[in-house]
């Protein structure tokens, strides 16, 4: 932070300088959280106290030193001198980085978070509203800077007042810099639209429809970072979570939170989050699968644990002996207690032991009708007693979630009861195993199965809940699957990324609505973002063509970026020509991504490599050339993609379900896009 008006004046030279300041104080950060370390094992607190004190400390001093290399800031404000325009910011300017750095933390800051409030104005300044920024600074970097001054190639000025259009040189290059290995934040480029949606409140749950190339997961990425600096203390107290749809995905995005000073943010995909140290060893075929994730199976699952619960037939009362006298429950209060706690609904564990609570207090009374001094450690005893626990486990008997559901897929009646009037008789059969296991502890159990054992572990007792989740790829969510999230997040609040015109399960969203209905927030915003950055217009205008006919209702992209290059190359030998575009794209910079169907990706490695070219698989995200099936594309970037034989993609899945396949890999391309076929094209050769 400096004072007015210095900034046009400022060289190249003053600038590395500044940073080569901002270093030192980096370092001087580091040893002081070290030292501080050391301080706090010797701090005279108690010893809780101590604990989170130097659990603290130790955080602090970690998340320092893992900070990944890089510049340290990536812009620069300079207000006007008008205080009637910039208020308190009049006659200062700031750096913009990825942290807070500072000399001293009394002192002001050498560099500004990007997250601070000031800082919004880097991002939201323009002619409708300069914001009192008289000039915005972008600086320039050498392509994988690690944070050397003498890295620092350029900078560029913008006077927000006078603009007409957003961004320069230096902003449409970062923009459009080819990629190889993870995926990188985007805090020096976040657009307006974006910016809006990161800096929600932590109470507002945003569901965002973006289509590709419009930076949907960078914002949610983005908004977790946010949400952890302005809310700390809220989010670190309940935790944040990222849910993605695969683990490839999950390590695509890995590097963007650590790179924004954010770490030990958990990852997963939903069914490492139901599944935890199962592995599935089953397999469902198609209509059991279908019926798994259908919503319906949530009444199914509630009627097949609470059918364990019996409030009819109760014959004997409950009798229990304390020091003074015998204490009798009735029959008919026992029936009147479990079927008023049955029709209450709690969790089923929690209903358990309210039913003994009550028991408890129906003796209790009798016991203060006598006299008798009531005391806790009495309660406690009273509600242990064997009778006690004896008729719990009758009429309200403890269950294990694979014990019902073991129950419900072996034995028919048990399924009908349960499924009546829900599921009819061949689905019924669909879910019934043709082999029953010997027990449900030697059960295998499938994917889908654990969604379902997660369901009935819900109605058992509440899981462990998040503050905030992100949700990317939620478009492809079951309802069932929807359900685990929103068991997560019930006191807390979402960000739901996705595209429904990228949706490719079976069970695929065709709306927004109803998934946010079964993800537990009816009521959350939905945006829209349609501007694209990274996709080239050409690449956009051809997926477009496919929109009509992926059975979705979604706007149509549009992109500001007029480069890049789309070439369609018909032919009668698909994989010489795959051949051909891959040692072509090797004459340019950038990552290169083969997309064919997963029947011929074999076909095609074999040919790349006996033409010399190293591939990898799309886990190995630092390839220069990687083959992957159209089935594991999604969310993944490559500055140069070669789809393979269209129609052999499409023709791999049933319905628009093959389209919207073929719709995420057109739009992989984040530069250059070859289309090579020797079949007829499954979309129209022209828009419209």
């Amino acid at each position: 932070m400096g004072t007015a008006h210095t900034l046009a004046a400022t060289s190249l030279a003053d600038e590395r300088r500044y940073h080569e300041t901002c270093r030192a104080a980096l370092d001087a950060m580091r040893a002081g959280a070290d030292r501080q370390v050391v301080i706090g094992e010797h701090a005279s607190a108690s010893g809780a106290d101590a604990e989170v004190l130097g659990y603290e400390l130790r955080s602090q001093a970690k998340d320092l030193h893992e900070l990944p290399p890089g510049p340290l800031f990536f812009g620069r404000l300079d207000f006007a001198d008008d205080a009637g325009r910039a208020g308190d910011h009049a006659g200062q300017h700031y750096h913009i980085g990825r942290m807070r750095i500072t000399e001293d933390p009394s002192a002001p800051p050498l560099v500004v978070d990007w997250r601070a409030p000031v800082s919004r104005a880097f991002y939201q300044a323009g002619p409708e509203d300069p914001q009192g920024v008289e000039i915005r600074r972008r600086f320039g970097w050498a392509p994988g800077a690690t944070g050397d001054s003498g890295e620092l190639t350029g900078l560029e000025d913008e006077r927000p007042a006078a603009e007409t259009t957003r961004g320069g040189r230096i902003l449409t290059g970062e923009i459009e810099r080819p990629r190889t290995g993870p995926m990188r934040d985007i805090a020096a480029t976040i657009q307006p639209d974006q910016d809006d949606l990161v800096r929600r409140e932590l109470g507002v749950s945003v569901c965002v429809q973006g289509a590709p190339g419009t930076g949907k997961t960078a914002v949610g990425l983005h908004r977790a970072a946010y949400l952890l600096y302005t809310y700390a203390r809220q989010i670190r107290r309940g935790g944040l979570l990222v849910l993605g749809p695969n683990r490839t995905f999950l390590s695509y995005i890995s590097a963007v939170l650590p790179a924004l000073g954010e770490t030990g943010v958990r990852q997963s995909t939903v069914g490492e989050l139901v599944a935890g140290e199962r592995q599935a060893g089953a397999e469902d075929g198609a209509a059991a699968a279908a019926l798994k994730h259908d919503v319906r199976m949530a009444e199914v699952l509630r009627r097949a644990l609470y059918a364990r619960v019996s409030a009819d037939g109760i014959s004997e009362g409950v009798a229990v002996r304390d020091d003074s006298a015998w204490w009798r429950v009735p029959p008919a209060e026992l029936a009147e207690i479990v079927a008023g706690v049955r029709d209450e609904r709690p969790p089923y564990a929690i209903g358990r032991e309210r039913v003994r609570s009550r028991i408890v207090d129906r003796i209790q009374r009798q016991a203060e009708r006598r006299a008798v001094t009531i005391t806790a450690a009495w309660a406690q005893r009273v509600g242990r007693a064997r009778p006690i626990g004896a008729f719990l486990d009758a009429a309200w008997p403890k269950v294990k979630p694979a014990e019902v559901l073991a129950a419900l897929f072996t034995d028919a009646g048990v399924l009908a009861r349960a499924a009546h009037g829900i599921l009819d008789a061949g689905e019924q059969r669909a879910l019934l195993w043709a082999k029953p296991p010997r027990s449900f502890t030697s059960a295998k159990w499938s994917a889908a199965d654990h969604v379902l054992l997660d369901e009935l572990s819900g109605l058992l007792d509440r899981p462990e809940g998040y503050g905030h989740i992100v949700v990317d790829e939620a478009q492809d969510l079951s309802p069932m699957e929807a359900r685990v999230i929103a068991r997560r997040a019930e006191f807390g609040s979402l960000t739901v990324l996705g595209d429904l015109a990228q949706g490719t399960t079976p069970w695929a969203a065709r709306d927004w609505p109803s998934l946010l209905a079964h993800l537990g927030r009816p009521d959350a915003e939905i945006a829209t973002l349609t501007t694209g950055f990274r996709v080239p217009a050409a690449v956009v205008d051809l997926a477009n063509r496919l929109l009509g006919h992926l059975d979705v209702d979604v706007p149509a992209a549009r992109s500001l970026r007029q480069d890049g290059a789309l070439r369609i190359l018909p032919t009668p030998d698909v994989l010489a020509a795959t051949r051909d575009a891959v040692r072509q794209a090797l004459s340019s910079e950038g990552s290169i991504g083969v997309v064919a169907a997963a029947a011929d990706v074999d076909r095609v490695r074999a040919v790349l490599e006996e033409a010399g070219i190293v591939t990898a698989g799309p886990d190995d995200l630092a390839a220069r050339v990687t083959v992957l099936p159209a089935t594991a594309a999604k969310g993944l970037e490559y500055d140069h993609v070669v789809a393979v034989e269209p129609a052999a993609i499409t023709g791999a899945e049933d319905g628009p379900t093959g389209l919207r396949r073929l719709y995420v890999v057109l739009t992989r391309a984040v530069s250059r896009l070859d289309v090579v076929h020797s079949r007829p094209l499954p979309f129209p050769a022209k828009a419209g």
